[in-house]
């Protein structure tokens, strides 16, 4: 073994430094990708907020009997709120079909459609509006942040991220290899 003044060990070869195992390298979370995941949550909350009150509102409707069509309205809104939460997942299925849901402007044009497709019913006015105009913002927000290229730039951030994940990955392996590597050559030694 080395000592800590001679760099080369018994047999004369050089001695690499090793890392430690317990030195890890850690990365923090992109600040911008998690404002983009908390603004995603945020919009599926409120979408799923949006079923719930379409859902309440149709099963109003059918059980009256006399506004059929509304209930007919409130089932295809809860389609369109479905499709909101979806495309929020960015879940590669739906993003295969549908390509116009991986761009932000898309997405904002889809919430505000539900906004403007829903009608209001008398008994739950408040909490149609509530959640209407909640979604009506995050539309809003998606179609200027798509203009502004921001899903681009989301896009390339989560691609970074992934990379330097896997490039973390890969240095752990090769650290486990050479600990590996060494320990068999000790084990040759004596």
């Amino acid at each position: 073994m080395a000592r800590s003044g001679d760099p080369q060990g018994d047999g004369g070869e050089p001695v690499l430094p090793r890392a430690s195992s317990s030195t890890r390298l850690r990365s923090r979370p992109d600040p911008f990708l998690v404002v983009c995941r908390c603004f995603s949550v945020i919009t599926s909350l409120t979408a799923i907020l949006c079923i719930a009150v379409n859902v309440l509102s149709a099963v109003r409707s059918f059980k009256n009997g006399a506004d059929v069509f509304d209930g007919i309205f409130r089932c295809y809104a809860v389609v369109i709120a479905f499709f909101v939460v979806l495309a929020e997942t960015e879940w590669g299925f739906i993003i295969k079909f549908w390509k116009v849901l991986e761009y932000w402007a898309g997405r904002g044009m889809l919430q505000i459609l539900y906004v403007l497709y829903c009608k209001r019913q008398k008994d739950l006015v408040l909490l149609q509006n509530i959640a209407s105009y909640m979604l009506l913002a995050c539309g809003v927000v998606y179609v200027f942040s798509g203009i502004l290229c921001i899903g681009f730039l989301k896009r390339s951030r989560q691609q970074k991220e992934i990379t330097r994940e896997q490039a973390v990955q890969d240095l752990e392996e090769l650290e486990r290899r050479r600990e590996e590597l060494e320990q068999l050559l000790l084990a040759e030694r004596v």
